[in-house]
């Protein structure tokens, strides 16, 4: 699993290094020639050269110190551009391993991924996240060593948690959450690093579902990206030139709880009045849809059946033509879109992206989107606005949960400090202060 060392030089991931008085800089300008070749801005010698204004020799030193590391592996040569043909430089991805989670109202999944943020492989199970922080915490980390057990991946060089609530980013803990009763101030990162020796990201799950549809979704064209998700709750991310804007506090795109109505009756989970998911939100849905129910024959028997209704069956009767279930979601869809419109006149991006598992009720949700935010929006907005459903099969959370524990090791001040070491493994305190510094 590793290239030999040459003699000399320092063994691979986490042993002694033979760099251990490195000097800052040096460190410093190896950070940057290793996310040159990650980000594959450079790929050849030359074009780092050229990318770092660094020395050919300066180059060659620190390009042979990171293949010594194991971070980067000696590709294919570069076509020609008339002298000789330069090798490519590729990130090695398969370095070490993330692992990542993404938890909601009703479900959550669990995934390791590879240093690219490529799913190694997944698991997926439905969970209460009501059931409180201690028992979700056990069970997502049981889903760790399941998956552990199945890859022989079992130490992580970082980890990366979404949840469906506000978080202080820069603290890593929940506050106020309106749909995780005894969640309210709990630290998702503390308790994982209490249980692995390894940096901990923790941020809302809709940041996480921009961040991940911005970098794998399908098409991929790089514009300012709102993503918008709406399930049982209903929120939005902001991607603008790459970067996931957060807000001073981290609770930027919480726009479930715009104000829509005075109806006294409209009241929130959040203990206010009038917000749009209290008329809006899945939750909402699944109580009209209870003290209706007799109007539907569909959802009579699966209500008779299971004791209780759920998002799904309403979703799978609006796809089999269910009336009521049409009705329910098409008013949401309208008042939805009426916000989503006034937010995109507002941010003006150039893709908005619809999530969430409305999706599983068919097309009609982002069509009725679609059209609103065309009709409200004004012309310079919507001239080549891409409106579109979410292309990851719903793992677009999980993925942008592992993207930001990656961006989190390799940022440039915490891969300084580890980056001789070839590993981040036995750092993580450190890493952990480092990376809250550099964002």
């Amino acid at each position: 699993m590793g290239r030999p060392v040459p003699t000399g030089t320092a063994p691979l991931r986490g042993q002694a290094t033979g760099f251990s008085s490195m000097p800052a800089l040096e460190a410093a300008s190896l950070a940057v020639v290793i996310n040159l070749v990650r980000s594959g801005r450079a790929t050849t010698r030359p074009e780092l050269v050229t990318a770092t204004g660094l020395s050919r020799k300066a180059i060659t030193q620190r390009v042979d110190q990171a293949l010594s590391l194991g971070l980067l592996e000696d590709g294919e040569l570069a076509p020609s551009s008339g002298g000789r043909q330069a090798r490519t430089l590729h990130f090695r991805a398969e370095a070490g391993y993330i692992y990542s989670a993404l938890v909601g109202a009703s479900e959550f999944t669990a995934a390791v991924m590879d240093l690219t943020g490529t799913i190694i492989a997944s698991h997926h199970e439905d969970w209460a996240v009501d059931t409180g922080p201690e028992p979700t915490m056990r069970q997502i980390r049981s889903a760790f060593t399941v998956l552990a057990r199945k890859t022989g991946l079992g130490r992580p060089w970082a980890i990366g948690i979404g949840v469906p609530g506000p978080v202080e980013f820069a603290a890593g803990h929940l506050v106020a959450p309106p749909i995780m009763p005894g969640w309210d101030g709990f630290s998702v990162r503390s308790w994982l690093r209490e249980h692995y020796d390894a940096p901990v990201w923790v941020d809302n799950d809709v940041n996480l579902m921009a961040l991940g549809e911005w970098t794998s979704g399908t098409p991929h064209d790089g514009r300012d990206m709102l993503f918008v998700k709406v399930g049982t709750g209903i929120g939005a991310g902001l991607v603008t030139r790459g970067r996931l804007l957060r807000g001073d506090r981290g609770a930027a795109g919480d726009i479930g709880h715009t104000h829509v109505t005075d109806d006294p009756s409209a009241v929130c989970r959040c203990g206010l009045t009038g917000c749009l998911e209290a008329v809006a939100g899945g939750w909402s849905m699944l109580e009209e849809g209870t003290r209706r129910v007799e109007e539907s024959p569909c959802l009579s028997k699966a209500l008779r059946r299971t004791g209780r209704l759920t998002l799904g069956e309403i979703g799978a009767a609006a796809v089999d033509g269910d009336r009521l279930a049409l009705e329910m979601i098409d008013k949401r869809s309208r008042l939805v879109a009426e916000v989503i419109a006034n937010f995109v006149n507002f941010c003006n991006p150039g893709v908005l992206v619809l999530g969430g598992g409305v999706l599983r009720t068919g097309p009609r949700f982002v069509d009725v989107v679609s059209s609103t935010v065309h009709a409200r929006c004004n012309r310079l907005v919507t001239a080549g606005l891409t409106v579109r459903a979410a292309s990851l099969d719903h793992l677009e959370g999980v993925v942008g949960a592992g993207l930001l524990a990656v961006s989190g090791l390799f940022a440039t001040t915490p891969l300084s400090h580890w980056v001789e070491s070839g590993s981040p493994l036995g750092h993580a305190t450190t890493l952990q202060r480092l990376s809250v510094e550099d964002a």
